[in-house]
């Protein structure tokens, strides 16, 4: 066990959703052993995820069919330490920001930390664009929560919001392939979301939106400068809005279809409750009548 005899550096319970991260869940789990406890929220993985886990010392849990915000809000709830790191399989606690947490844990000045994220992109990191000043709040305490929609979801918190020195390193995309199959997932769970919000789409939205997002993404935040790579990025992020909405307005248009069809298919049951206590109503008579 990697963990055993290890003094634990800082009162941190770290929380990490998995499903199938078999090959990027050691050097994440590697650089946490520090913690005082690791709680891996697992959505039903079938590559040893769970008995990997397991191995460098992390307790599991089972949250198989649940959102990756309702992955985190059931670990910590377990959570018996002062503060939560919330960290993602495919993202590590580099030596830096493991010292700052250290110090801010023991000797808080805000109620939760924000940190900075360093993204790498097919091979080289990104300095450029949103993904070059990307700070999320992953230290808090553990009576904050999770949003739990599929797609993007938000840490509440109540209180004052720190930064911390260092960065949390996230390698993004085993492979191109690997984005494009996200970006179709993450599409298909931004579909239901905006299907619960009962919003319908326009052509208007289903063609401007994602060149909006082209058009931000390479020109305003710059991702020209990174060359193909960034035309890449870019491209696959306008790839990925346009199949999103094309779902919502696909599913929209099937609902609308069987509207009528559903109707007619109503029409019919109510004349067919209306005629049979005629047809009870005549006969006791007719009955009466033979007799």
């Amino acid at each position: 066990m990697p963990r055993a005899g290890r003094h634990a550096l800082a009162p941190v319970t770290v929380v990490i959703p998995t499903l199938n991260e078999v090959d990027r869940l050691p050097a994440c789990l590697a650089s946490v052993q520090w913690a005082e406890s690791i709680i891996v929220a697992d959505a039903g993985s079938t590559d040893g995820t769970v008995a990997l886990a397991r191995a460098w010392g992390a307790q599991v849990i089972q949250c198989v069919g649940q959102s990756i915000g309702a992955q985190k809000n059931a670990a910590i709830a377990l959570a018996t330490t002062p503060w939560v790191l919330s960290i993602d399989a495919d993202e590590r606690v580099s030596p830096a920001l493991r010292d700052a947490i250290a110090v801010a844990v023991r000797r808080p000045t805000a109620d939760a930390y924000r940190i900075q994220l360093r993204n790498r992109y097919l091979g080289a990191p990104y300095e450029r664009g949103s993904w070059g000043r990307d700070w999320h709040v992953r230290l808090y305490g553990p009576s904050c929560r999770w949003t739990e929609q599929r797609v993007h979801e938000r840490l509440l918190v109540s209180g004052s919001v720190g930064t911390l020195d260092g960065r949390l390193e996230h390698e993004s995309y085993r492979d191109l392939l690997h984005q494009l199959e996200k970006c179709h997932r993450y599409a298909a769970w931004g579909a239901d979301d905006h299907l619960t919000a009962q919003r319908r789409i326009s052509l208007r939205q289903l063609a401007g939106r994602p060149v909006w997002k082209f058009v931000k993404l390479w020109v305003l935040q710059g991702m020209w400068r990174e060359g193909t790579r960034g035309f890449v990025f870019a491209a696959v992020h306008a790839w990925g809005c346009f199949a999103k909405y094309a779902l919502i307005w696909d599913r929209q248009r099937r609902e609308l279809a069987a509207e009528p069809a559903a109707s007619a298919d109503s029409a019919v049951r109510a004349v067919a409750r209306t005629a049979v206590p005629e047809r009870i109503a005549v006969e006791p008579a007719f009955e009466s009548a033979r007799s």
